[in-house]
């Protein structure tokens, strides 16, 4: 067993170099289907970060009116605060929504003046929800409307709906502009490599006649071209890792700065999944291009 695998694995590696010019064509096409599946690999994670921060940063905020009763209020935040869509309810009083006016106009000559002729504080206390996910805030608003409470001046959910729907668009975009991508290249991969093993296979028609003579078995025959397949996908899943090592080297530190997260240092500490994900559906895409093109031009 040990001689016969020995030599199927010459006959793969004799092959292959023997069509070298077409197994490029092969290697190539891979590679580059290949390299889109690790780099939206990289630009979900991106994304994620992206959504994350939103959801950190945006929330409904409500704005109660200056007279609204304290208990009034508390049994408003402990409703919301009841929601299974709610993560956090961060409440601001009157005296710390003033305080906090002033220290973002203190420069403002003429904001300060205003507010000092009034005498009084004219801002009423609120309340800022943060949803579990992005797409729970409409859900909240609905509540909060239903309610009809009068103590409630405003809501500014149709301010950040809009922000929040267009993150959800782009996202929606790109995975499914990346999962089209994607499924052309695979389709491209495996047509050519497809290709590739059938010009392989006429190539040593005269071989495999000598070997069928002999009586080699089926798996003698087969699997220097099926050797071939998984050639093609590790070569290729390596050449995808180093073009895309010196690409998110370069982007590290811009992404760190944009999204608050090092696509490098992701990378890096992420290599050995995203070794194993790139070879193994580069061996997966060869071995079964290769066996498709087995099965239906060489009949042993």
């Amino acid at each position: 067993m040990v001689t016969s695998l020995r030599r199927i694995f010459k006959a793969g590696f004799v092959g292959f170099w023997r069509n070298a010019y077409v197994s490029l064509a092969s290697i190539f096409v891979i590679t580059v289907a290949l390299f889109v599946i690790g780099s939206t690999m990289l630009i979900d994670q991106l994304l994620g970060a992206s959504l994350s921060q939103l959801q950190a940063k945006v929330d409904i905020n409500v704005y109660f009116v200056t007279t609204a009763p304290q208990e009034e209020i508390d049994a408003l935040i402990n409703s919301v605060k009841a929601l299974p869509d709610v993560q956090e309810v961060t409440y601001t009083s009157r005296d710390e929504a003033l305080a906090e006016y002033r220290a973002k106009n203190q420069n403002d000559s003429v904001a300060m003046q205003a507010l000092d002729e009034l005498r009084e504080n004219p801002l009423g206390a609120t309340i800022a929800i943060r949803a579990q996910e992005a797409s729970q805030y409409e859900s909240i608003n609905r509540y909060l409307e239903e309610q009809k409470n009068p103590i409630i001046d405003e809501i500014n959910y149709t301010k950040n709906k809009e922000s929040i729907g267009k993150l959800a668009s782009i996202i929606d975009a790109v995975e499914q502009a990346s999962f089209v991508a994607l499924m052309v290249l695979i389709m491209a991969s495996v047509l050519i490599t497809f290709n590739t093993i059938r010009l392989a296979i006429f190539t040593a028609k005269e071989e495999i006649s000598i070997m069928r003579l002999v009586g080699a078995s089926n798996m003698y025959i087969r699997g220097p071209f099926m050797l071939q397949g998984v050639m093609y996908g590790v070569i290729s899943g390596v050449l995808a890792l180093l073009i895309l090592y010196p690409i998110v080297l370069w982007l590290g530190p811009k992404t760190a700065q944009f999204f608050e997260v090092n696509i490098f240092e992701y990378f890096v500490n992420n290599f050995a999944y995203i070794f194993l994900v790139l070879i193994g559906i580069g061996v997966t895409l060869g071995l079964v291009s290769s066996v498709l093109a087995i099965t239906r031009y060489l009949r042993v």
